[in-house]
């Protein structure tokens, strides 16, 4: 059994309805360091990331911390997008996020069940620098709640799970954030 140690990147610069891929903003980066500062009590222990720059930004204190690489794991990224025109990945995100993964298509079911298949995978802590949504993913698999969002995890909010055999096992929420889900 691992803990996985799930944290969602910092502030972003910018809203999914602005920028494909932005870094973090100055409170980001503040966040980061504190998130940083946090884990640092922690054995040292391997650390993933999503490709997406706001995340890997996210762990970088951590990792000079630790004088380790990040991993990019790319079954962390944020949820794919239908489309790549900002507004309406903004305008699709919002109408399903109120949802449930089984009403999804196949194609985002796969994508859940690939992040919790990278998770299942892990053999020791480690820790992952992720995304509001595959954040959900997780939780819910582990709680076996079909909606998309179970809760709201803050900007470099930490989420402790385990990987008991064939199984991932909540072991505290990170700290909720203030958005609105429909």
């Amino acid at each position: 059994m691992a803990r996985l140690y799930l944290v969602r990147h910092g502030r972003a610069a910018a809203g999914i309805a602005e920028n494909t891929d932005p870094g973090l903003d100055e409170l980001g980066h503040r966040q980061a360091a504190a998130t940083a500062e946090e884990l640092a009590a922690l054995p040292v222990m391997p650390l993933f990331t999503s490709p997406l720059l706001r995340a890997r930004e996210t762990g970088e204190p951590l990792a000079r911390r630790w004088n380790q690489q990040l991993t990019v794991e790319s079954r962390v990224a944020e949820i794919p997008f239908p489309t790549s025109d900002l507004a309406e990945r903004a305008r699709w995100l919002q109408a399903v996020m109120p949802g449930r993964w089984s009403s999804l298509d196949d194609y985002w079911q796969q994508w859940r069940n690939d992040v919790v298949a990278c998770l299942l995978e892990q053999p020791r802590d480690c820790i992952f620098f992720s995304h509001f949504i595959a954040i959900n993913a997780a939780v819910g698999a582990a709680c076996a709640d079909d909606r998309m969002v179970v809760f709201r995890p803050d900007n470099a909010s930490i989420t402790v799970l385990s990987n008991d055999p064939g199984s991932l096992t909540l072991l505290q929420l990170g700290g909720e954030a203030e958005t609105k889900v429909n």
